[in-house]
């Protein structure tokens, strides 16, 4: 692929955008040799204005996802898409979250422009792991995780029982709930059908990848082993 392509594709400006950035010498290589539109150099020999060029194409990234943000492109109010660098939102092929959080639960949010990939992870038949950590309005009944683990609770409206979840009790009003369903407010309806209300939700697991330090509302780069995580760990 043309650099001139490629580095439009990746965001930076129309291909007239980036041809200018040529002519202007903004695009180098890591000595500061400057490159130019017909140069065949690899993708991480590449600068622009000195900072390393974006990913390629097969991007997958992670976001520890705010309050009051929605999993949308198009919202009143403030959304995911607004926490990524502004050319993350006009890549070719295009940037988009895997699944959805509500705009009151945190947490572990995933985002790729590999579409294969994120089928893979929300399809029903890899039954990803997902982690929930909830506080709860009241205290656990006590027969919470038996119902959960049963595969036979069926919630208001649905035509299906939801697949057998894991309930690890964290005190009476504190728990890790583990699904590998992607249901609409899955957790809280779960939580509701016991007569609790969530009080705050996070994610803080996919798989076998984890949160770790990733502060809120800051987002960075999977690599390759980490990739290989969000399909580890599942009950």
């Amino acid at each position: 692929m043309k650099l001139v392509k490629l580095i439009a594709n990746l965001g930076y400006g129309s291909r007239k955008d980036v041809s200018q950035m040529f002519r202007a010498g903004r695009i180098t290589d890591p000595d500061g040799e400057v490159l130019y539109a017909d140069d065949v150099v690899p993708h991480e020999s590449i600068r622009i204005d000195d900072e390393p060029l974006d990913p390629a194409a097969g991007l997958i990234l992670m976001l520890n996802k705010p309050l009051a943000v929605t999993c949308s492109r198009k919202d009143p109010g403030r959304v995911v898409y607004d926490l990524l660098p502004p050319r993350y939102n006009v890549r070719t092929p295009v940037l988009s979250s895997v699944g959805r959080l509500d705009r009151d639960t945190t947490g572990l949010l995933l985002f790729t422009d590999d579409g294969a990939l994120l089928h893979r992870i929300i399809s029903p038949k890899a039954q990803v792991s997902k982690v929930y950590e909830a506080t709860l309005a009241q205290d656990l009944r006590g027969d919470e995780a038996e119902l959960f683990a049963s595969g036979t609770l069926l919630l208001e409206s649905e035509k299906e029982p939801l697949a057998p979840a894991i309930l690890e009790v964290l005190g009476p009003r504190h728990a890790l709930l583990t699904v590998t369903e992607g249901r609409y407010h899955q957790v809280r309806r779960m939580f509701g059908a016991t007569g609790n209300h969530v009080e705050t939700l996070q994610r803080i697991a996919v798989g076998g990848l984890t949160l770790g330090e990733l502060p809120l509302g800051e987002w960075r780069v999977l690599n390759t082993d980490e990739i290989s995580l969000i399909f580890s760990g599942n009950p």
